[in-house]
């Protein structure tokens, strides 16, 4: 499905601020970019244009820096630290839709959650691809109907009602009936 925007893509003010974390904790465990790239199996040239803020990286990439670095995608943006009420704006579509990371906590060694507000607007798309580490999601809808397409076909989720997804999976998020608001919340294997 062509929705006229990369999927999990992340904005370009979130990936300048997600680039210079990087080059400081890369610097701060001494590590070159050529060892960050055998660690993260990302390349030295996207490594490279991440820590300038001159990629798009998609969130699974980034979640493979994160993890070669100790962290997590929370962790690059200091949301753990010191969350803002209104949350760090990852993701914005064309239409206007939006996806703030709000909080995040780790739950374990091996367990993060993190908390997420979306607003979806018709036009708008979010393709949500497999995860390797096993990112499970429940999502409960505020206000309007979400259409979440998968491989087993879509699925209708009301104000008020609620959907869980295995990180195994594919789907996509739309809003083809009016705005649709909801939170999600991720649990990622880490």
């Amino acid at each position: 499905m062509d929705v006229g925007n990369e999927p999990e893509r992340i904005r370009p003010a979130v990936a300048v601020r997600i680039g210079r974390r990087v080059r400081a904790l890369r610097g701060d465990r001494g590590l070159t970019v050529v060892r960050l790239a055998e660690l993260s199996d990302v390349s030295r040239r996207m490594l490279t244009q991440i820590e300038l803020g001159q990629a798009n990286p998609s969130l699974a990439t980034i979640d493979k820096v994160a993890a070669a670095l100790g962290t997590t995608l929370p962790g690059l943006l200091e949301v753990t630290d010191s969350p803002s009420p209104e949350g760090v704006q990852v993701w914005a579509g064309p239409a206007g839709s939006s996806a703030h990371l709000l909080n995040a906590m780790r739950t374990t060694a091996a367990a993060e959650v993190e908390l997420w507000r979306w607003t979806l607007l018709p036009g708008d798309a979010y393709e949500i691809r497999p995860d390797a580490a096993g990112a499970d999601s429940l999502l409960h809808v505020v206000r309007g109907r979400l259409t979440i397409d998968s491989a087993d076909g879509p699925h209708v989720v009301d104000a008020g009602g609620s959907w869980r997804a295995s990180g195994a999976a594919s789907f996509t998020f739309r809003a083809p009936d009016g705005p649709v608001d909801l939170v999600r919340v991720v649990a990622l294997r880490t």
